[in-house]
């Protein structure tokens, strides 16, 4: 079948953005004559070719490796939408390597891969390496991409980054830290619950403790994590020695009863009764899309400071607010890896910005705000330098 024969999905305006999709390869130098010929091919390309081969820190200068991320994926955990596949799956990393573009200039090229076994993925990705300054994982199940990320990041020295852990908490730690001031209160006088135990739920949770939240506690399908509990997979297992200081245990509607905070990660929906059970001037970050765990105008009933993960609503906590700087500014100093306090600098940035402007419909930065890219990205590279993980 034509692509032809495929034109009236353009009636659908998305289908019509996507036509041929969403990206291209532009050359950084013309190319007008013999003379620009042979200085971009051959025989001039030979000089550059040996020079990087005799001292390899030059290909950084020399080629555009130092300035483009790979955004890859195995296409089995796509937000929304599951497990689609390789080929499904790549709209959306187009579409993350269009915002590396528009938001921080950065080159970034979606690869889409038609394995799924651990070994495999890290083999695949650290072969191709070598054409890449950084790696951004996305979209790929847990708990294999704590293990991917983790070898990955042992075997290369270059940054590799899952978004779907780390750019989730960097926003959230940000948006709750505001959203604790803007209440009177800090991180540290709030208990929160959070609703689901996948890669973000996981990474959000590690993170608000290293930032110092008073307590938090994490369910999964089969409840809250505490432990000693059962059945745990190694990941979770580690999150109930980290979290839930309390002991709870039992379902996520006992913990919810007095809780300071109700981060949903997970999609499962959580009813106006049990909200309302929640302490005053509760704060709720219900992050499911399209649809949240509690509907913002559910939530705003109960709660003093109300966040989702979408666009059409106030406090979008949305990844673009991180990762477009903190590979800009990993990049920019040549780092060798990600560190934990990297990450934590990009979200005292994020929420910084916001200043004196706080309120309880403004606790994070709007995507399009121009000076979130250059604050997060100078704050990674300050804080890189700072631990020595930084080649320039």
């Amino acid at each position: 079948m034509t692509t032809d024969s495929h034109a009236h999905l353009d009636e659908d305006p998305a289908f019509a953005l996507h036509r041929g999709g969403k990206l291209n390869v532009r050359s950084s130098v013309q190319v007008r004559d013999h003379d620009d010929l042979a200085l971009a091919y051959t025989p001039g390309v030979a000089r550059v070719c040996g020079a990087i081969a005799d001292n390899s820190e030059l290909v950084d200068t020399y080629t555009w490796k130092s300035g483009v991320v790979a955004v890859v994926t195995d296409g089995s955990a796509v937000l929304g939408l599951g497990d689609i596949g390789p080929e499904a799956s790549l709209p959306v990393m187009e579409g993350k390597s269009l915002l590396f573009t528009e938001f921080a200039g950065i080159n970034s090229v979606p690869i889409a891969l038609s394995c799924r076994e651990v070994d495999d993925i890290v083999e695949t990705v650290a072969r191709m390496a070598p054409s890449f300054g950084g790696i951004n994982l996305e979209d790929i199940s847990a708990p294999r991409c704590f293990e991917i990320e983790q070898r990955l990041r042992e075997r290369l020295d270059i940054p590799v980054f899952h978004d779907d852990q780390h750019g989730t908490a960097i926003v959230a730690l940000a948006a709750l830290r505001n959203a604790a001031r803007v209440t009177g209160r800090s991180l540290g006088d709030l208990r929160a619950v959070v609703s689901g135990a996948g890669a973000s739920g996981i990474a959000v949770t590690k993170m608000l403790v290293a930032g110092g939240i008073g307590d938090i506690a994490v369910a999964d399908s089969k409840g809250l994590i505490y432990a000693g509990r059962g059945g745990l997979t190694p990941a979770k297992d580690e999150l109930a020695e980290i979290s839930n200081k309390s002991g709870l245990t039992g379902s996520i509607e006992t913990a919810l009863a007095g809780a300071d905070v109700f981060i949903g990660l997970s999609a499962g929906e959580v009813s106006e009764e049990i909200v309302a059970t929640m302490a005053d001037n509760a704060i709720i970050c219900a992050m499911a899309n399209p649809n949240p765990e509690v509907h913002p105008d559910v939530a705003r009933k109960y709660a003093s400071v109300v966040a989702t993960g979408r666009s059409d609503f106030p406090n979008q906590i949305n990844n673009v607010l991180a990762f477009p700087g903190v590979f800009k500014g990993a990049l920019e100093v040549r780092a060798a890896d990600i560190t934990e306090s990297m990450k934590m600098a990009a979200a005292n940035a994020l929420a910084d910005l916001v200043g004196d402007d706080l309120a309880p419909d403004y606790i994070i930065p709007s995507s399009f705000d121009t000076r979130v890219v250059p604050a997060v990205a100078e704050a990674v590279a300050q804080q890189a330098r700072a631990e020595g993980v930084a080649r320039s």
